[in-house]
């Protein structure tokens, strides 16, 4: 029997409805972090008034029952009055619409963290209930909400002195599994909230039975100076400076605001905000910072003569034992995603960049011995890190297997015997083994052809997983041992690179690969010790000019990008490495100056079992559902 698909079958969602329906596209999940972004959502309204100089004092209270809250703000008030268009009032159509709000455009807020106009709308849909309170106008306004939908019309309260809104909000317990909120985490990003804006007064009464009814007022005149000296003192981390770089410009662009200084620790530990909300996962912004405190450094160094002989500065050993935090105010933030982990913006970079460099290097210039006391911190580092490298060098590859393993013997190995440089390149195929072998820096990169498809080792034991022999061979040849055997300090070769054709086969090698590593090889994923090599699919020759493509894409950048009128073009598709000349191959995919790797890396580790238990497993369906929900997106299949 097929079943009938016609318009009848088609489902609107209406106002609400969609947050309702699918919560976790607008807060992230219903787990606690979904929970507590509730109370984030609405205090962000809170601290955009402040931001922007409307408002003094905000005041949180998490009541008795530990599961409802009231943000309270002294700002204007949301507007009650008729909305011109809609015939709403406008705390009606803020409270119960998505994509409604006052900072899509910069008239009444020069920044913001609410930027999506979707913040109080979901807090109301996902709430019980949910009561806003308005003072504005010499009046006092109420409108109560249950599930995002009204429960009466706005009233009039009666008279009023002062202004503000007053939000509080009943978490619906049909949405969340538990909707207990988390005091300490509530007071510790309050208090925070209150080093980003100083002068600002912020309050925390927290009622619960546990608490007995504390009240804790948060308010830091000098803001991130005294934020940094607190995150120092968490960290026990000791000031090699007396005083730190505390640095505040205002632009067109936006507003930076970063203090840091340098420690005793060996962490970097530096701490990003975006309009008042931490950016855990850093973005743009974190980048310039990074790299404007490098430049500065670096000018200084090289303006004083000051670069040890022998010595080479990195950037690591720049930032090596910095505590710092940065504070960004600009008009259109761009986040990654509802839940504003990470900033994308790419203006951000050079604005935070630019600023910290000049400001950085003239503060050097003008506290010297502030700046010879970081210089010689930078070179401790830098002599430190050297110091290892050497000590782990002076270790022979050759010992790590030496009177206990046979090495394969179509394993063509480098002549370097220390491990600092060295690279293992498993290759697809003895013909692109061949190549490899005659392309490559003898001294530092050794080669091991695999002949075919390897077993797919998802499901498989360990002990089947080492009777095959390619399988077997491989872990010989790193010497690391697998399983409980597994010993990092005994791996052979500081990478291990996956290097397969830039075709669907050579994907699927790749991938089958990966599946071993990361079933039984998981420790060597988080050492960042494994690559996948990106060599070119197509050759494209312009004119004299040759360029090489990765993908289809690429190459068709490329042809867009170099062509010009009249010029010869010409497209070579490789159909595997091993018909590359092993000078090409060297340039493209060996050379360490010229070539591109990717380093695997798990961020998800929940997300990549279920991913690749889908994909690798035994169960087809899995896999079918996989390929039928993806299928729109093959818009060319390589067969």
């Amino acid at each position: 029997m097929t079943a009938t698909y016609t318009a009848k079958d088609i489902q609107v969602l209406e106002g609400l409805e969609p947050v309702r329906k699918r919560p976790g596209m607008y807060i992230g999940g219903v787990s606690s972090a979904g929970l507590h972004h509730l109370v984030w959502e609405v205090l962000d309204n809170s601290v955009d008034e402040a931001m922007n100089g409307y408002a003094t004092e905000i005041v949180l209270t998490l009541h008795k029952d530990g599961t409802s809250v009231t943000v309270a703000d002294n700002g204007r008030g949301i507007p009650v009055d008729i909305h011109p268009k809609h015939k709403k009032s406008a705390l009606e159509i803020i409270l119960g619409t998505l994509h409604a709000g006052g900072k899509f455009e910069h008239q009444n807020y020069k920044t913001s963290g609410g930027l999506h106009g979707v913040g109080s709308s979901v807090v109301n849909a996902l709430s019980k209930n949910l009561v806003a309170t308005i003072k504005r106008d010499g009046h006092e306004w109420r409108m109560e909400f249950a599930a995002g939908r009204p429960t009466g019309k706005l009233k009039k309260v009666g008279p009023a002195r002062g202004s503000g809104t007053t939000i509080y909000f009943h978490p619906d317990p049909t949405i969340f599994p538990k909707t207990e909120f988390d005091a300490d985490l509530i007071r510790h990003r309050l208090e925070i909230t209150s080093y980003l804006h100083k002068g600002v007064k912020v309050v925390f009464k927290d009622e619960t039975a546990a608490s007995g009814g504390k009240t804790d007022t948060f308010q830091h005149r000098e803001g991130l100076v005294q934020y940094l000296a607190k995150l120092t003192k968490e960290r026990e981390a000791k000031p090699v400076i007396d005083q730190p770089f505390n640095f505040e410009r205002e632009t067109d662009d936006g507003k930076v605001e970063v203090v840091f200084h340098w420690t005793e620790s060996t962490e970097e530990h530096v701490r990003s905000y975006v309009n008042g909300i931490p950016t855990g996962s850093g973005g743009s912004h974190e980048t310039g910072l990074r790299t404007g405190i490098n430049k500065a450094i670096r000018n200084y160094v090289e303006t004083h003569n000051l670069t040890p002989r022998g010595v080479t500065i990195s950037a690591e050993d720049i930032r090596e034992g910095v505590v710092g935090v940065l504070s960004l105010f600009i008009t259109d933030p761009q986040f990654q995603g509802q839940t504003k982990d990470r900033l994308n913006n790419p203006e951000a970079q050079q604005l935070v960049d630019t600023a910290v460099r000049q400001s950085f290097e003239h503060w050097l210039n003008e506290n010297r011995t502030a700046a010879e006391a970081i210089v010689h911190r930078i070179i401790l580092a830098a002599r430190a890190r050297e110091a290892s490298r050497a000590a782990s060098a002076s270790v022979s590859r050759k010992t790590a297997t030496s009177g206990r393993l046979n090495l394969p013997g179509k394993l063509s190995d480098c002549s370097n015997s220390h491990r600092g440089d060295s690279e293992l390149f498993i290759v697809e195929g003895d013909s692109a083994g061949g190549s490899a072998k005659q392309g490559r820096d003898r001294g530092t990169q050794a080669i091991l052809p695999l002949r075919g498809k390897v077993l797919n080792t998802e499901s498989v034991a360990l002990a089947k997983v080492l009777e095959n022999k390619e399988l077997a061979d491989l872990v010989t040849a790193m010497g690391c041992g697998v399983g409980k055997d597994f010993d990092l300090k005994k791996l052979r070769y500081h990478r291990v690179i996956l290097l397969a054709d830039a075709d669907s086969d050579g994907h699927h090698i790749t991938t089958l690969l990966l599946t071993f590593f990361y079933r039984h090889l998981r420790e060597l994923l988080a050492a960042h010790r494994v690559y996948l090599a990106v060599p070119p699919l197509y050759r494209v020759d312009i004119g004299k000019e040759s360029y090489w493509a990765a993908d289809d894409a690429d190459r068709d950048r490329i042809f867009k990008k170099h062509r010009k009128a009249n010029s010869k073009v010409e497209i070579t598709r490789f159909k595997g490495l091993g018909e590359m000349m092993p000078k090409v191959l060297w340039e493209t995919t060996l050379n360490p100056k010229t070539r591109r790797l990717l380093r695997v890396e798990v961020d998800d580790a929940l997300e990549t079992d279920r991913v690749m238990s889908d994909l690798m497993g035994k169960d087809p369906s899995a896999r079918f559902r996989f390929i039928m929900e993806r299928a729109e997106e093959a818009e060319e299949l390589d067969v």
